[in-house]
């Protein structure tokens, strides 16, 4: 098993429209074990799509607040691919205390932690300065419809973004888990506090989590945030942005980032 260029493969499927049915071939998201191995030991086993896995051991290593890796390299298996990554001596021995080894079905980010207080994490404040008009939002939604390269052939992944105003999409990265996707866009992007992160899913608490480690001061997201996402952004100083489609938009949090005439009223 290798990591995939594009991360989808071909399946047959029996389609029946109107009673009639026809064989195609139906482009489908490739979903794989991916173990995450620090200094030799494995910390996490996620469902990924095998592609971007470098950015993906990046990315999860900084939303996890566990540093910054020294090196990475992707080992293929017969049952799965490891991403093995090398920490500083240090950092390893502080990752060994609170070491997790957690089998996460799809879309799962904390399957395998034994405490609330790690459901729950302190998040580091963030101060990102950077601001956005009602258009700009309006164009970051439109050009992660325009990215999604994999959804469109699958119909079945989730995407997150890069945004910057004035440059426009800068990165896109996409898997079968929202986590994952998130992951591999932190890994992508050496400053996050530089834009927004544009999600195609909900917006759970770690989500925020993930983007607070990644020091982004602005969350924009097709669906609806949860009430612990809300209370998350706020402490952490992000400005959350939910329900964004066309030119609609909701804010629940920090608004002094969205130059609009009522942003200001918002609690």
């Amino acid at each position: 098993m290798t990591e995939s260029k594009t991360g989808a493969g071909m399946a047959t499927a029996y389609v029946v429209r109107k009673g009639r049915g026809e064989t195609v071939s139906r482009a489908l998201p490739e979903e794989v074990p991916v173990a995450l191995v620090y200094n030799g030991t494995t910390q996490a086993v996620m469902m990924a799509t095998p592609c971007d896995l470098v950015d993906f051991g990046a990315g999860f290593t900084r939303t996890e607040g566990l540093g910054t890796v020294e090196s990475v390299e992707i080992v293929p298996h017969a049952n799965g691919i490891e991403v093995q990554m090398w920490l500083p001596e240090e950092l390893a021995e502080a990752l060994a205390e609170r070491r997790r080894a957690m089998a996460g079905p799809v879309g799962c980010g904390l399957c395998g932690i034994d405490s609330l207080d790690q459901a729950v994490r302190h998040v580091p404040k963030v101060t990102a300065q950077v601001g956005f008009t009602a258009m700009q939002i309006a164009e970051a939604m439109a050009a992660m419809r325009g990215a999604q390269r994999l959804h469109d052939q699958t119909r079945a992944v989730h995407g997150a973004g890069f945004f910057e105003p004035g440059r426009g999409l800068q990165c896109m990265r996409e898997d079968v888990g929202r986590h994952n996707a998130l992951d591999k866009l932190v890994g992508a992007v050496p400053d996050c506090a530089k834009g927004a992160i544009v999600l195609t899913s909900r917006v759970s608490v770690e989500m925020v989590q993930k983007a607070a480690f990644a020091g982004a001061g602005v969350i924009l997201a097709v669906s609806a945030p949860t009430t612990l996402a809300v209370d998350t952004a706020q402490a952490a100083g992000i400005t959350l942005v939910a329900l964004a489609r066309d030119d609609t938009f909701e804010i629940y949090s920090h608004p002094h980032r969205i130059q609009t005439e009522e942003a200001h009223d918002v609690a």
